[in-house]
């Protein structure tokens, strides 16, 4: 996450590439037509494209020998939700310092998971960190869970399980509800 940061603030810092949102905002337009708009030169203009492009931010269409830019709303508006989230999520909290230390090693400041702890302690550490998204007394389908917990990390059915198998959550029927924190299980044990 961290280049596409550091890729969409450099981006928007040049005021040539947020006239040119701008203009585009209101309605495609062709690379001559943003090079009189802006007094700049079409190679430049070009050159600016290319680069709001490679964001994701604008689509091209071709008409004959003109190329017709448009911009993608949903993508600028996803792309500033990822990027604004990002820079001010907070790092992943645990129980404790030593928790937190152990979650900010297995947790992107994104809440993604880098990956599933091998170690049962750690696993159980990070297993917590995810059940705060499971309310009490609420019931989950499987699919509901396994929406919850790809926001995290791709493998739900193995962090499902994991779940489970930790008595933090129950199952039957492929309904899923949490269970009380005393059930829990530490992951000291085999």
């Amino acid at each position: 996450m961290s280049e596409t940061l550091l890729a969409f603030f450099k981006a928007m810092a040049d005021e040539s590439r947020l006239r040119i949102i701008g203009l585009l905002a209101q309605g495609e337009r062709s690379v001559q037509e943003l090079a009189r708009a802006l007094d700049l030169k079409e190679p430049t203009v070009s050159h600016h494209l290319a680069i709001l492009r490679g964001l994701g931010l604008l689509t091209v269409r071709a008409e004959g020998t003109t190329r017709w830019h448009v911009l993608d709303h949903a993508a600028l508006e996803g792309l500033s939700k990822r990027v604004l989230q990002s820079a001010t999520a907070p790092p992943p909290r645990g129980a404790d310092v030593a928790e937190d230390k152990l979650l900010q090693g297995f947790v992107d400041r994104d809440g993604t998971l880098k990956q599933i702890p091998a170690s049962r302690k750690k696993r159980a550490a990070v297993l917590r960190w995810l059940m705060r998204a499971f309310a009490s007394g609420r019931r989950y389908s499987e699919s509901e869970i396994n929406t919850l917990l790809q926001e995290h990390h791709w493998d739900s059915a193995t962090l499902r399980r994991e779940l489970v198998g930790h008595n933090m959550l129950a199952r039957k029927d492929r309904v899923y509800w949490r269970l009380p924190e005393t059930d829990w299980k530490s992951g000291s044990a085999p």
